[in-house]
This record gives structure tokens, sequence and C-alpha cells, in this order.
């Protein structure tokens, strides 16, 4: 029997490509099986319907990016330069992929994907929870999550301009430092 990886990430990378230039809404599963050179019914052998797909597309896109941020902190502890390079390792990885719009700004609006992104931001509002009581805050749920949504309206910022921002950067911690 023969692997169905393949197939998959080649699929997967195909809609990485495609969001490069498309607007999600727009990527059509004939678009994807084009772009991956395999046909249609080769696209639902995989995923039962192009939103299963776009779930699993956001998904491998936000484990790529919680790989880069965790190993970028993994030997620091909990506290502000943490919540730095934490910050930056996210930013500088959503700038790295040309699907990150396509992904960040689908998922504010894709009911489909809102329970992942419930989930991934829960991710991260544990880890800045960590941080921000490392640096004092007695209550730092509420702040974690708000400074979470100020890192993607960041990266969106960054994506529109292409390039890292610096003011926006430092306004991040400036938010949390007490």
């Amino acid at each position: 029997m023969r692997s169905a990886e393949p197939g998959r990430r080649a699929l997967l990378a195909a809609g990485r490509s495609l969001l490069s230039t498309e607007d999600l809404t727009k990527l059509s599963v004939n678009a994807i099986a084009a772009r991956a050179n395999m046909a249609k019914g080769s696209f639902y052998q995989h995923w039962p319907s192009r939103e299963a797909y776009f779930v699993a597309l956001h998904r491998a896109f936000h484990d790529h990016l919680d790989d880069l941020v965790t190993t970028t902190i993994a030997d620091l502890p909990p506290g502000e330069p943490r919540l730095t390079a934490g910050i930056t390792a996210y930013l500088d990885g959503c700038l790295a992929d040309p699907a990150t719009k396509g992904l960040l700004v689908q998922a504010r609006t894709d009911a489909g994907l809102a329970p992942e992104v419930a989930t991934r931001n829960a991710t991260a509002a544990a880890l800045v929870t960590a941080d921000l009581t490392a640096m004092g805050w007695d209550d730092p749920t509420p702040i974690a999550t708000l400074l979470v949504a100020a890192i993607a309206e960041t990266a969106l910022q960054e994506l529109a301009t292409t390039t890292p921002s610096p003011p926006l950067r430092e306004a991040l911690l400036r938010l949390v430092r007490r």
C-alpha cells in the first residue's frame, strides 16, 4: 500500500503557493489539484471537502510557526527576553511566508476556521501568560489574550508593507512592560 502523505503534502504545498497570489475565498479545488499536478479526484482522497482542506492548510502553516517559535524560545526562561524572542520569531516567520496574509485574513472571517483559530490563540496566550507572570502581572490571562490579537494585527500590518515595523514591534512590548 502506497503512503498518502506525498500527495497530501503536494496538495498543501500547492495551496500555499497559490495563496501567495490568490485570495483564499477564490481558491478552487481545480486550481489546487492542477498546481500539484494531480487529478481533482486525488484531492478528495485526502480531504472530504474544500473546508477540511483549508483547516489542514491553516494547521500546517501554524504548526510551522509554532515550531519556529518553540525552537527560538526553548532555552529562555519565562520573561521579557523570551516574550521578545517569541514575538520576533512569529512575526519574522509570517513575513517569510507569502501565504501568510491569505491565511491570517481568512482566519478572521471563515467560520470553518474559527475553532482552529481559537485553539491556536489559546495556546499562544498560555505561553504568553507565563512570560507576563514572570514580568510581574497579577492577572495576566486577559492581557495575554489581547497581546496575541495585537501580534496578529502587527503581522498583517507588516505583510502590507512586506517589511518589519520596529515601531509596532516595540509598541507590543510597551503594552506589557510594568
